[in-house]
């Protein structure tokens, strides 16, 4: 009887744990990204004396660095496989 109470109790800790990472995977808010984004836009308008707008100033100029190594990358794979068509 005592080992029939704990699987039962277990089981339900299971099933609501289950039925919160299913709610919480299906109900997903936008990505943090796009939160984030606005800010730093704010604080780096803060000005560079602010330490929060030099710091924002940096994750933005990270952030428009690795666009362009992105951009780069994806040329450079379009000339391997130009190269590559050509008999390279």
């Amino acid at each position: 009887m005592r080992t029939m109470r704990g699987l039962l109790r277990a089981s339900g800790i299971a099933a609501v744990f289950a039925a919160g990472y299913l709610c919480g995977t299906v109900l997903q808010p936008a990505p943090a990204e796009a939160q984030v984004g606005d800010l730093m836009k704010k604080a780096s308008d803060m000005g560079a004396g602010n330490p929060l707008g030099s710091a924002a100033k940096l994750g933005t100029t990270i952030t428009d660095m690795q666009k362009n190594v992105d951009g780069l990358n994806q040329n450079l794979k379009v000339l391997n496989e130009i190269k590559t068509a050509l008999g390279g």
